[in-house]
């Protein structure tokens, strides 16, 4: 059978999503059509104008609905949370196999978030690898980077996930992170063997930077900054509404003049994984105001800069000074312009930057942590930085995303592992081990309280309320979870090591 994809299926998917037929747009998309799409497409022309039609019902005989492999699961909360991930991994562990739907198929075995997300998820799994890390399971974490080295030949970059409808988007490029936890277990010359699949990353994220001018200053995903330096920003460059989210995108645009640059700036969220969140507005508290790709993302740039020293690397132990000065020098560069736009002297915080208006954006946003992470920030910089995680963005379970409470999942009151991650190692990192430390401590007793209650590990919790759910979104908190699991595992083993 020849394969099409649901989301092509024109009317017949419009009238699925819109109705809608399932709670969450995601379903359809990830349905098997039981026989050809042009066949379907056919019946339902057909029988669609018929007084009875029961359009439900002819979903439901066309398509069989994907598996929820959560509800199959029952935990013991008896067993401690670490023995509990432990025995997670395998349940959310995937096999390679042959695809009939919007699934794309992949080389080795993989792990899943859990829950909604029945796929691979790019920076999703960088932040599961440092639990199967610690699991001793390194041959699936070999088996991750393959499989994303292998989608990074067959397209030119990571896709979002595994799934023809993220084909048009990646997300936070944390494969040379990937690569170097890799090689941790099995030696630097890790780095050379996934040298071509790094370069092949950095190209894509870096395309159409060579025809920057002063007249044409932004191409794709690079900005031409007013001093001449390149800095990235989020840009699937597509104009037209998820698939996955279809009904919420018309929805949310049903009153909108522009809705082509917002369904644009709405994809660039997705692919910055901050989907959604006040820090891409540009007016507070008002989600129609949404201009991701006008902004210069503190996070984005450390995470190229990493690109660019681990692609610097590979050069250099490969044999090739020549390449490997120039990647050092380009990782130079972005060093100085990460400080120059993002860092604010006066508030003694990292900001992200609005590359139109040439200014600095005002909200706070646990993003600061990055230019920690990645050893760009200097030790008084650090010191401000850890002053305003403590008096601002620390609470009762962790440390807030922003301090704008809106309906949206990454905004206060919600915390995520993989930010508690990059802020407690950053901090860790210039020394500042107490306040790292009391955040991993109240992280992992939130993540442990709703373990006892429920038995799961969840995609994110409430922090400032630990009796209260997360909440916001466009849909209902997912269990799972996969990089919830990783970073309690490496918290924990940090923790340990620490004493």
């Amino acid at each position: 059978m020849e394969i099409e994809y649901i989301f092509t299926l024109g009317e017949l998917f419009e009238k699925v999503q819109l109705k809608p037929v399932f709670p969450d747009s995601k379903t359809f998309v990830d349905c098997t059509p039981k026989t050809d799409l042009s066949s379907i497409r056919d019946r339902y022309n057909t029988e669609k104008d018929s007084k009875d039609f029961d359009l439900t019902a002819f979903v439901h005989e066309h398509f069989i609905l994907p598996k929820n492999y959560a509800t199959d699961y029952k935990s013991n909360k008896q067993l401690p949370v670490s023995e509990h991930i432990e025995n997670l991994w395998e349940v959310l562990t995937r096999q390679p196999q042959e695809s009939h739907n919007s699934l794309i198929p992949l080389p080795h075995s993989y792990v899943v978030p859990g829950g909604r997300f029945r796929e691979i998820y790019y920076w999703d799994s960088y932040f599961t690898m440092l639990g199967l890390q610690v699991s001793k399971r390194v041959d699936l974490i070999e088996n991750m980077v393959d499989n994303f080295s292998d989608l990074i030949r067959r397209f030119g970059y990571i896709p979002n996930g595994n799934r023809t409808y993220y084909l048009r988007r990646s997300q936070p490029p944390f494969f040379a992170c990937m690569v170097s936890l890799l090689a941790e277990e099995k030696g630097e010359n890790t780095i050379v063997k996934y040298l071509p699949s790094l370069q092949k990353e950095y190209d894509f994220w870096m395309k159409g930077s060579e025809a920057l001018n002063a007249d044409n200053n932004y191409n794709r995903r690079v900005v031409l900054m007013p001093d001449g330096h390149i800095m990235n920003r989020y840009c699937d460059g597509n104009e037209f509404p998820r698939p996955e989210a279809y009904k919420e995108e018309v929805t949310w645009t049903k009153d909108v003049a522009d809705k082509k640059t917002m369904y644009l700036n709405l994809r660039g969220a997705c692919e910055s994984g901050w989907d959604f969140s006040s820090r891409w507005y540009k007016h507070e508290n008002d989600f129609s105001s949404i201009h991701t790709t006008d902004i210069i993302a503190v996070d984005l740039n450390c995470l190229l800069l990493y690109l660019e020293q681990t692609i610097a690397k590979g050069y250099e132990l490969s044999g090739d000074s020549g390449s490997s000065e120039k990647f050092k020098s380009l990782g130079n560069k972005r060093a100085q312009a990460i400080q120059k736009y993002c860092w604010n002297e006066e508030k003694g915080f990292y900001f992200d930057y609005d590359w139109r208006e040439n200014k600095q954006k005002e909200w706070l946003t646990v993003a600061a942590a990055f230019p920690l992470y990645f050893g760009v920030a200097s030790k008084k910089q650090a010191e401000s930085v850890s002053s305003i995680l403590k008096e601002r963005f620390l609470g009762n379970g962790g440390l807030l995303t922003t301090l704008q409470t809106t309906n949206q999942q990454w905004d206060a009151p919600n915390g995520w592992a993989p930010l508690q991650w990059i802020s407690i190692m950053g901090l860790a990192k210039y020394g500042l081990t107490d306040l790292a430390k009391e955040i991993a401590h109240r992280w992992m007793d939130i993540n442990e309280k709703v373990y006892e209650n429920t038995g799961k590990m969840m995609e994110k919790y409430n922090v400032v309320d630990t009796n209260l759910k997360a909440g916001g979104g466009e849909y209902p908190a997912q269990d799972g979870f996969g990089w919830t699991n990783g970073v309690y595992l490496a918290l924990e083993k940090w923790m340990k090591e620490d004493e």
